[in-house]
């Protein structure tokens, strides 16, 4: 997917909330979508962050985006309902979600996981996710032609040691981006998910620090998978797992 060309206008007046969107692949992402022409809205839970990826969007010309300062581990269902309220009082509709922002936890072996970090990381990265995604699907089918991206991992496809806590949320993301596929498939939003492989982000170099991270894909490189999933060119693609880097 790396080799995708898109239109400079190819999210014009599209607008995209992205998770995350404070730093690494979500930051990256955002700035990507609003230079193609998509009004975004950037969440995540540090708000010096989200101000740092609005003053570069609007630096770069880009369309005006808006920020949403939400802690997915603390966020309870009602703060979601209230977002999307929000954002149908703004902006009347939603074009794209990129459910980006995660959670790594602890990578150690199965006996030893810490109850508390495995609840954080399935409330983050599973929890939050449906929390979230529930009442933003009213306004996505408002939409004329609505996307939905979660993200997944290689780990979340096949497990490997040490990763369980992650792993098996990102199994339980793979599954929840299926059924969603299969309940929409007739409708107008498409669901998807991307794996973006080893990318240069800081959840990657915690996971892998004596990694030489000068040899993997910028997030910036890994972008044309993430504007062809969430513009009119993929509208036939629904309930697919995207590997953003081809093996």
């Amino acid at each position: 997917m790396l080799d995708y060309q898109a239109a400079n206008d190819l999210l014009k007046d599209r607008v995209i909330l992205v998770t995350g969107a404070g730093d690494g692949i979500g930051r990256q992402a955002a700035l990507t979508y609003a230079s193609h022409g998509a009004v975004v809205i950037l969440l995540g839970k540090t708000v010096s962050k989200l101000e740092q990826t609005y003053d570069l969007i609007v630096a770069a010309n880009g369309p005006e985006p808006a920020i949403v300062p939400l802690d997915m581990q603390g966020a309870t269902e009602q703060h979601y309902i209230d977002m999307a309220t929000t954002i149908e009082e703004q902006f009347g509709r939603l074009d794209g979600v990129l459910l980006n922002a995660g959670m790594l936890g602890v990578l150690s072996p199965f006996e030893q996981i810490d109850l508390a970090s495995w609840e954080t990381v399935m409330k983050v990265n599973v929890t939050a996710q449906m929390m979230m995604t529930k009442p933003l699907l009213s306004l996505l089918r408002k939409a004329d032609d609505a996307a939905l991206i979660f993200t997944s991992s290689g780990v979340g496809k096949k497990g490997r040691a040490y990763w369980g806590s992650y792993a098996v949320s990102k199994f339980a993301t793979e599954g929840m981006m299926q059924i969603l596929a299969d309940e929409l498939s007739n409708t107008n939003v498409r669901v998807n998910a991307i794996n973006p492989g080893a990318t240069r982000t800081s959840m990657r170099s915690t996971a892998y620090p004596g990694e030489d991270a000068n040899k993997l894909k910028t997030p910036a490189e890994i972008m044309p998978t993430y504007l062809y999933l969430m513009g009119p060119d993929s509208q036939d693609v629904r309930g697919q797992s995207v590997d953003a880097q081809p093996k």
